[in-house]
């Protein structure tokens, strides 16, 4: 039996387990399963039994980057993202990965037009450091907006959202069940030249998205993002030889 999991905390509403058992049942693969290994402290977690068998595992927040600290490796990508949401285990190692950036990258690039040059992303957590370096890759420039920083929601005007084509919500705003709550920015400067994408996935419309969906944005959820990394991490860990 080989055994996956997902740690994280909370995990209530998680992707992961219910996309791993469907692909599990959908593809007749068997004899494995995926757990949720829901904890708020890694100290306690690594220091009982729980991770020995796992031959690997998703990261959640709060942990995509204080885990690196438990892990014997990094990939290239993980190391200089700054955060890992994939742990493979090799051998006696474990080996930490980073397959959001990939999610964001190729569910981003599709929907791109040659005007998308520069992107306002809001929030500045785990999930932000695998944006940013997606944005990087693809040649986009950026500004963070986060409370409590030196750029923060006060300083997001009409001028700022004209300059930036793509806004990008990487905080947890909106998220189900708080599904009235959203960032407070300016909507009512924004145009069909904007995209929207919120790395909320519940519900499918947020209400960020609703508001650039009525000044007929281009949006998108989280979903694909998540699928897609998913499906990264299931090619790192079914792999015996997979490298950088």
């Amino acid at each position: 039996m080989r055994s996956f999991g997902l740690i994280g905390y909370p995990l209530e509403h998680s992707f992961s387990k219910s996309y791993f058992e469907n692909k599990f049942l959908n593809k007749n693969i068997k004899d494995v399963e995926y757990l949720n290994l829901e904890c708020q402290d890694l100290d306690e977690l690594f220091n009982s039994e729980q991770l020995i068998k796992l031959d690997g595992f998703n990261v959640t927040k709060p942990h995509k980057e204080t885990i690196i600290t438990y892990l014997d490796e990094l990939s290239p990508e993980a190391q200089a993202i700054g955060a890992v949401n994939c742990v493979k285990s090799s051998g006696d190692k474990l080996v930490g990965y980073n397959t959001d950036y990939l999610g964001f990258l190729n569910s981003l690039e599709p929907i791109l037009k040659p005007h998308h040059k520069s992107a306002l992303v809001l929030g500045n957590g785990g999930a932000t450091k695998a944006v940013i370096y997606a944005l990087k890759k693809l040649n986009i420039t950026f500004e963070i907006v986060s409370r409590n920083s030196s750029f923060d929601y006060t300083d997001v005007d009409k001028k700022c959202i004209e300059k930036h084509q793509i806004i990008i919500n990487c905080t947890p705003l909106g998220t189900y069940p708080k599904i009235d709550s959203f960032p407070e920015i300016p909507y009512q400067f924004l145009s069909q030249e904007h995209i929207l994408y919120d790395l909320v996935y519940n519900p499918k419309i947020s209400r960020f998205l609703s508001y650039g969906k009525e000044k007929n944005c281009t949006i998108k959820n989280g979903m694909e993002m998540l699928t897609i990394q998913a499906e990264q991490a299931w090619n790192i860990w079914k792999s015996k030889n997979y490298t950088y």
